[in-house]
């Protein structure tokens, strides 16, 4: 995907969801009805440290090209040249997949 436009605002992240598996291990196909919602994917941007109601300053929990995992039905759904991604809070983050093995 090319450079998004979208800037988030303070605390918020810009996420691309990754498509879930529609097949079982074992060979099952499952049907679109019993399709879960992404819960995790890919940071496109982050917005700006965000400042909490005690006047702390909160960093991003993660950066531009981490894959996060998310609160299932956290975020705000937006399409842009019809690819789906999510506009989410710092809060929804859960964790951060570690590219080492």
């Amino acid at each position: 995907m090319s450079k998004s436009k979208i800037i988030p605002a303070s605390g918020y992240l810009l996420v691309k969801p990754q498509k879930q598996e529609k097949t079982t291990s074992s060979g099952i196909v499952l049907p679109d009805s019993h399709e879960d919602k992404p819960q995790q994917g890919e940071v496109l941007a982050v917005g700006d440290t965000m400042l909490t109601d005690y006047g702390t300053k909160r960093e991003s929990p993660c950066k531009i090209g981490d894959t996060v995992i998310y609160r299932e039905w956290g975020g705000k759904e937006y399409k842009e040249n019809n690819i789906d991604l999510l506009l989410l809070k710092f809060d929804d983050v859960m964790a951060t997949i570690s590219a080492k093995g």
